[in-house]
């Protein structure tokens, strides 16, 4: 479940992804499995190869992309997170979660 955000920008990030655009959305997230992240950003990207080949360019392994119809989608979590949020120059989203 997706906390922290307004539904224009799930909108926004949806249609971004629709057009084959990256696009990065981050939330504040709960999740057992990973009890010390609060957020979790969601890289997506509805062209599977685009975002198979920015995982790889990161360092991250392709594999683990969320392979759902309408919104694939890497899950960025912990300090990896914070590492990718400034090197694509969305301070905004580390500033506004305090990453």
């Amino acid at each position: 479940m997706a906390f922290g955000i307004t539904r224009q920008e799930m909108n926004a990030w949806k249609q971004a992804v629709s057009r084959g655009d990256l696009a990065f959305l981050t939330h504040y997230w709960l999740d057992p499995r990973f009890p010390d992240s609060r957020t979790v950003t969601k890289v997506g990207c509805s062209d599977l190869g685009k975002l198979a080949d920015w995982c790889v360019r990161n360092g991250l392994n392709p594999r683990y992309i969320h392979r759902r119809a309408e919104y694939p989608h890497f899950d960025l979590i912990g300090p990896k997170q914070v590492q990718i949020l400034r090197a694509e120059g969305l301070l905004e989203q580390v500033n506004r979660f305090r990453l």
